[in-house]
């Protein structure tokens, strides 16, 4: 009786202990030792600008959400929402968004408890050959049933799971904003592409007019020509001047042929439906001639790329302390709960349990610098990911300056080809009169028409240049989609839809 007593006082001591050292354990498991609380390092910035786009601009924010809707181009903006819609490497960036939501997710379960269910049925007879008698069992065969669950919990006491999950949390934001990068990008793109599209259709137009303009001339030579009051020389000479002029042609459409491709690739479709959508002609968007250019530090929280390498280096940090983590043992509380019966039809009869439970232990104690190098690693991959923050900014601030000095150089351009290109065609329009008179050579024609030629292509060219550097400055900005937009793909499920909205 007293040895009764005793063995139950020490399996009650046993019980104690084991859940004073649980409820411990738990308790602990709540503090944070491992790792760096992560802080956003502070960058330094230039005050203002070194170019602004004209004077009298102020210092006002550019608006850069919808940017595309200030060239005041229906067909742009019918031609961005479909490559938002359909564009397949903003679809794959997408995926990569659900992967990170996912892993995120993954990592949150590593503070809860794992059970696995059991269940088993053997058939097991025992030897008469290893010295046990048939009295004794031997040559006996029997069926063994079993059902139950096993629990095993690693407590999160110095916290190694949480810096786990704060790290998959802020690669999960950086990846979101790498899929805001990408559409910046693409609908950049779309844009450089259809202004393209259309400054070569004005320069085929231009060049359609100066043929016209040239074959003038060559009649104008011919009939000189047959009236004997010049040489065949300037006959010859005017074929090959428009000869050269609609050799011009053909690279032209070729150049016209390939934007629209390209524009194809980035709706996801083929050329012959982007046809349809711009087959009426238009002239070159341009954007609105004056915009506010807000401060260089606004650039730091309107572009995803830097917000994404901010992330990343969050997220780097984080894994610090999971690296450390290694150092120190892990705690654990494991249970089994079985019920066993050689009879199927005892399993679940009280008497057929069997369990156990109780808190472990596992401490790596020895790993030949293998945990001591792996932090050096990950301390070194968050300088790195600091440093490429830092460049970031750089890259930025770099952008902006040449997009804004593309701006307003292209302008300049654009003011002087104008006052060219008027006096080309003043000037064509009078030597070609004096010709008719007899007054000049057939020469001083070629030369004003070859010049009318090349000052209105390029006259085309940098009203294209414009708007694409307008483009290329709203692309700096980061402007697209407003950032609080939520990241949800039209052709996602509403019920992949809720999940993310709630998981957010």
């Amino acid at each position: 009786m007293q040895h009764a007593f005793n063995d139950s006082a020490r399996k009650g001591r046993l019980l104690l202990a084991s859940t004073t050292l649980s409820v411990t354990l738990i308790g602990l498991s709540g503090c944070k030792f491992v790792g760096v609380d992560y802080e956003a390092p502070e960058v330094a910035m230039p005050d203002a600008w070194q170019r602004q786009l004209m004077s009298g601009t102020n210092q006002s924010r550019l608006e850069v959400d919808y940017w595309w809707k200030q060239f005041d181009d229906p067909v742009l903006s019918e031609l961005i929402d479909e490559a938002v819609a359909a564009n397949l490497d903003l679809a794959i960036a997408y995926e990569r968004v659900v992967q990170a939501r996912e892993a995120r997710r993954s990592s949150k379960s590593g503070l809860f408890p794992s059970v696995d269910a059991t269940g088993n049925f053997s058939r097991q007879r025992t030897s008469e050959n290893i010295g046990v008698s048939p009295a004794a069992g031997g040559g006996k065969t029997e069926n063994f049933y079993s059902a139950g669950a096993d629990v095993a919990w690693e407590l999160d006491v110095l916290g190694g799971v949480r810096r786990s999950i704060e790290a998959s949390e802020a690669s999960l934001a950086a990846t979101e904003e790498n899929y805001r990068d990408f559409m910046v990008l693409l609908l950049s793109e779309v844009a450089t592409n259809y202004i393209d599209v259309r400054t070569v259709e004005e320069r085929i137009k231009l060049a359609k007019a100066n043929i016209e303009n040239q074959e003038e001339s060559l009649a104008l030579a011919e009939d000189r020509f047959k009236a004997g009051l010049v040489p065949r020389l300037d006959v010859t000479q005017a074929e090959t001047n428009l000869a050269n002029t609609q050799a011009f042609l053909p690279q032209l459409y070729q150049a016209r042929t390939a934007e629209v491709n390209r524009l194809a690739t980035l709706l996801g479709g083929y050329s012959p439906a982007v046809e349809e959508k711009i087959s009426k002609a238009k002239p070159i968007p341009m954007p609105p001639k004056r915009a506010g250019i807000g401060l260089p530090t606004e650039v730091i929280r309107l572009r995803p790329d830097i917000r994404a390498a901010e992330r990343d280096l969050a997220a780097q940090t984080a894994r610090i302390g999971v690296a450390e983590a290694d150092l120190y043992p892990r705690f654990t509380l494991n249970g089994t709960f079985e019920l066993l019966s050689t009879s199927s039809g005892d399993v679940f009869d009280s008497d057929s349990r069997n369990y156990g439970f109780g808190p472990g232990l596992r401490w790596n104690i020895f790993s030949a610098g293998r945990v001591r190098s792996q932090i050096a690693i990950e301390e070194s991959r968050t300088r790195e990911a600091y440093y490429a923050y830092e460049n970031a900014i750089l890259l930025a601030v770099e952008e902006v300056e040449v997009s804004m000095s593309g701006i307003a150089n292209s302008r300049d351009r654009l003011v002087a080809l104008s006052r060219g290109a008027n006096s080309a065609r003043e000037t064509v329009s009078l030597v070609k009169d004096n010709y008719s008179k007899g007054l000049v050579d057939f020469q001083n024609v070629l030369d004003a028409e070859r010049t009318l030629t090349t000052t209105e292509d390029d006259q085309a060219v940098s009203q294209g240049d414009i708007a694409i550097s307008y483009v290329n400055l709203f692309k700096a900005l980061g402007g697209g989609f407003p950032m609080d937009q939520p990241i949800i793909r039209e052709d996602a499920s509403s019920e992949e839809s809720e999940a993310t909205n709630s998981g957010s």
